[in-house]
């Protein structure tokens, strides 16, 4: 499913308009993105979290030239799954 297909699902669920379908996804991942950029985390009960976590630098490999090169530390965006999510996965 992508964007466009959530936001229809959005609308056909709720009966609201695609319009404000797409302006509160929008505002939902606005939502989740600003509070991961501040190192937060977002908590939905039953959903999962999404939450930073640092990635330290590391060594790799050049696979066209084989060569070692250094991989930078950077943050990651994490997300673990909720139990009730998890539970409705694993069921199908």
């Amino acid at each position: 499913m992508n964007k466009g297909e959530l936001i229809d699902k959005i609308a056909k669920d709720t009966k609201l308009t695609k319009r404000q379908s797409s302006d509160a996804l929008n505002a939902v991942l606005s939502a989740v993105t600003t509070t991961l950029g501040k190192g937060g985390k977002v908590t939905l009960v039953g959903f999962g979290t999404f939450s930073v976590s640092k990635r330290a630098s590391r060594k790799g490999r050049n696979p066209r030239t084989n060569k070692e090169i250094t991989i930078k530390a950077k943050k990651v965006a994490k997300f673990k799954a909720g139990v009730e999510l998890a539970k409705k996965v694993n069921k199908g």
